[in-house]
């Protein structure tokens, strides 16, 4: 696919993603509430520190990409912007809910393990298993117009290969990291290292479950709320 964005285009796109899912009473957003997404500190990697013009320059280069658009402010008080992922006239990309979910979460922090994809998405799309997490990403690998994510080689002392997007810099296509072939068939474990074994465990991986742990919780009580009717 002929779309190239830049690392600053990535981190306005994702945030609009999620802000239209996660916060839709706010949505579209204003360049201050944009500002604010792309800067804050959690469900960021790296974290940034964009300034407004910044991310005026920035919706302005993505609404002449059809990928965004002004969604009011014409003539009005204050001038908000929506993404256009989702299709439209004119705009390169038309992707599925769940495809849009995981795109973001790509763009928001960098290369992930279908597991991880599937615990940090369930805010933006309830993917049912890691299996569905696959299917849509091998969906997405094999679009029509271009692959829109690559599956990359296992780093050393890990047991699962990670994803990341295709659409611009910072894609994650390290040449001396290849990447994996395509499909979802597990190395023997023969060909598998040893798991490492770090003191307090990896800080994402750590964080991943937590997250799992929260999805989980406000599942059962959302269950628990809505399961059994009041009685006098």
């Amino acid at each position: 696919m002929e779309l190239e964005l830049d690392t600053v285009e990535q981190r306005v796109l994702g945030s609009l993603v999620e802000k239209a899912v996660t916060t839709p009473e706010q949505y579209p957003l204003s360049v201050n509430a944009v500002v604010n997404a792309c800067n804050q500190k959690s469900a960021r990697d790296p974290v940034m520190a964009l300034s407004e013009g910044d991310v005026r320059a920035t919706l302005g280069a993505l609404t002449r990409k059809n990928l965004v658009r002004m969604a009011s402010g014409y003539g009005g008080r204050v001038s908000k912007y929506e993404h256009r992922l989702a299709g439209g006239p004119g705009t390169p990309l038309a992707l599925s809910p769940e495809a849009m979910a995981l795109l973001a979460l790509l763009f928001l922090r960098g290369p992930q393990t279908s597991g991880e994809l599937r615990t940090r998405a369930q805010r933006l799309f309830a993917f049912d298993s890691v299996a569905a997490v696959e299917a849509t990403l091998d969906d997405m690998a094999a679009d029509p117009a271009g692959p829109l994510v690559r599956r990359l080689a296992r780093e050393p002392g890990k047991r699962e290969c990670r994803y990341g997007q295709t659409l611009g810099s910072g894609a994650e296509m390290d040449a001396d990291a290849p990447a994996a072939p395509l499909g979802r068939a597990a190395p023997d474990d023969d060909e598998r290292p040893a798991p490492v074994v770090r003191p307090g465990g990896d800080l994402d991986d750590r964080v991943a479950t937590l997250e799992a742990r929260v999805a989980t919780l406000e599942a059962r009580l959302a269950a628990l709320e809505t399961s059994d009717p009041e009685t006098d």
